[in-house]
């Protein structure tokens, strides 16, 4: 079946046309009687009513109503109720229409005398042509619906592909921010112990050379710890909508870490105007780690966040009073404050935290000359 409907589509549709006037014209060259002018015109208007069937078909079924009316010819009119059936969803009218085209082929021309001299013959006659008439209607409201049904596999087998590829694309962001996760976790945390043993390395050493010489691992850890991160955020950010480098946090975007975090803080204190990125990212970082902390640990409790500055040092304190709710029993990498600390340490300042009646303080000192 699904052979002949794949040859039967690839006929091209002229072809279909001339096929059918030429079996209409041939149905019409049948007929018993004597042929006048109106059965000759309605048979030639009927033959070519199916060049216009695809496109008005209800027109074309009601031009070969007259021929079998006048000439009781069959083919022209199933054709046309057939071609009405495949385009049309209103079955109220294939019904009429079936009516219409069953009385014209049971009553004949002239009227009055098929009614007056038949009428039982031309009910049975009715009868009849009312199941001719349902064979092109059923016929082409099952065409219908097959192409109904293959319109909805296709769109079912379109959804399930982009099912596929959303599915693939998320195991791949999946992959992509585990990977950075772990040269966050790993690769950084190591990167950074060098970079801190090399800045030591670099003030106890006796001779100038192996201060040169630690001075320089000094300067490519963090370099390589610059060109990591950005490599982090360039995995997490692909496959998504905004590919590419997402802009890094500044101290200008604390109200809104702040307002986003959802605890009771209490926000002061300002910092100069000619920070370096890389220490505006310190205190943003700091600020974010300690309302996490925060919000894990003390949840409730009221949060000061104080941004302070001097001659020689600028920084932020995180105070968090007694938390009034039980503790979140989330999991914890417990680096948090390693990874501040030594960001901080990398920047030649210190981070100092600890426990406070009741609650916990995070320090963040840096200095204004970077070491």
């Amino acid at each position: 079946m699904n052979r002949v409907a794949a040859v039967w589509r690839r006929i091209p549709a002229w072809l279909t046309d001339l096929l059918a006037v030429a079996v209409a014209a041939i149905d019409a060259f049948l007929y018993n009687g004597e042929p006048d002018a109106a059965t000759v015109v309605t048979c030639v208007v009927a033959s070519a009513a199916m060049l216009i069937r695809r496109r008005w078909p209800l027109v074309a079924f009601l031009l070969t109503l007259p021929a079998a009316l006048v000439a009781n010819i069959l083919a022209a009119p199933v054709i046309a109720l057939f071609a009405l059936s495949v385009r049309t969803r209103n079955r109220w009218l294939l019904v009429v229409c079936g009516g219409l085209f069953a009385a014209a082929e049971a009553i004949g021309w002239p009227i009055t005398d098929q009614l007056v001299a038949n009428q039982n013959w031309t009910f049975v006659t009715f009868v009849y042509q009312l199941a001719t008439a349902a064979a092109p209607i059923l016929l082409g409201q099952l065409v219908q619906i097959a192409a109904d049904l293959r319109a909805r596999i296709d769109e079912i087998e379109a959804t399930k592909r982009h099912e596929r590829e959303l599915y693939a694309q998320s195991l791949l962001a999946r992959e992509r921010n585990q990977l950075a996760r772990e040269m966050h976790d790993v690769v950084s945390h190591q990167v950074s112990l060098i970079a801190v043993q090399a800045g030591a390395l670099q003030v106890t050493a006796p001779d100038e050379e192996t201060r040169g010489a630690a001075a320089s691992i000094r300067a490519l850890s963090s370099t390589t710890l610059d060109e990591l991160r950005s490599m982090v955020t360039l995995l997490r950010a692909a496959g998504t909508e905004s590919p590419g480098l997402a802009p890094q946090p500044t101290v200008a975007d604390l109200p809104g870490l702040i307002a986003a975090s959802g605890l009771p803080v209490t926000f002061s204190g300002e910092l100069p105007d000619d920070l370096g990125s890389s220490s505006q990212r310190a205190i943003y970082r700091t600020v974010q780690e300690a309302l996490t902390n925060a919000r894990k640990h003390a949840p409730g409790a009221p949060v000061s966040v104080h941004l302070w500055s001097n001659e020689t040092s600028y920084g932020v304190t995180v105070v968090n009073g007694r938390a009034t709710e039980p503790p979140l029993l989330l999991p914890s990498s417990r680096l948090g404050l390693i990874g501040l600390r030594e960001r901080a340490e990398l920047l030649g300042g210190s981070l100092s935290s600890g426990a406070t009646e009741g609650g916990f303080h995070i320090h963040l000192v840096l200095p204004r000359t970077p070491a």
